[in-house]
């Protein structure tokens, strides 16, 4: 696309890519657990959301946590504990079906029509002639379907191409807020 940016940050602009704000802010607004998992309770709280049922169980195999039950029980009674290496799985098997059990909730809350503010780059260590106008922008968004697809998937290549085609909405300066310091946006 010959708006996209090339050499971002060459004179000292900050920020960091449109798709990389939507989904933090995504990720804000599916809830994760707040406790850590390295804590007693974050573990076992991570732990009963991916064993809790059948379906929540499959998915987590799915998502990656391949343990033995009898493994499983072992981390939930507290009798044994995961090494780093298995808290890392637990952690991405939790936000994997995490996103994949609000993407549905989601997705119908932002399709009826969610106002995007768009928050430019920092420019505050750009020299002056380099510095761009690059002012607040609102831009309204009906169709999330691609983007929250993406974002459940963890597939960061769609989360971007679904982003700026909504990016585009903004005009023939879209190109500008490529690179943001934050988007936000309620569902």
């Amino acid at each position: 696309m010959p708006e996209r940016n090339l050499d971002f940050g060459k004179y000292g602009a900050r920020g960091i890519k449109g798709h990389e704000a939507v989904a933090r802010q995504l990720d804000a607004l599916a809830g994760y657990i707040a406790t850590p998992i390295t804590a007693r309770r974050g573990l076992q709280a991570r732990l009963h959301y991916l064993t809790r049922t059948d379906h929540a169980h499959a998915a987590a195999r799915t998502a990656g946590l391949t343990v033995t039950h009898r493994t499983l029980r072992a981390w939930l009674n507290g009798t044994r504990t995961p090494s780093r290496k298995n808290l890392a799985a637990i952690e991405q098997a939790y936000r994997t079906v995490r996103r994949e059990n609000v993407a549905r909730y989601l997705l119908a809350r932002l399709n009826r029509g969610t106002r995007v503010e768009i928050h430019p780059l920092n420019q505050s260590q750009v020299d002056r002639p380099h510095q761009r106008a690059v002012e607040f922008r609102t831009l309204n968004v009906r169709h999330w379907d691609r983007i929250v697809a993406a974002w459940a998937a963890g597939d960061t290549q769609a989360l971007d191409d679904a982003w700026v085609d909504q990016a585009v909405d903004l005009g023939s300066q879209w190109g500008q807020y490529e690179y943001v310091t934050n988007i936000g946006f309620a569902a």
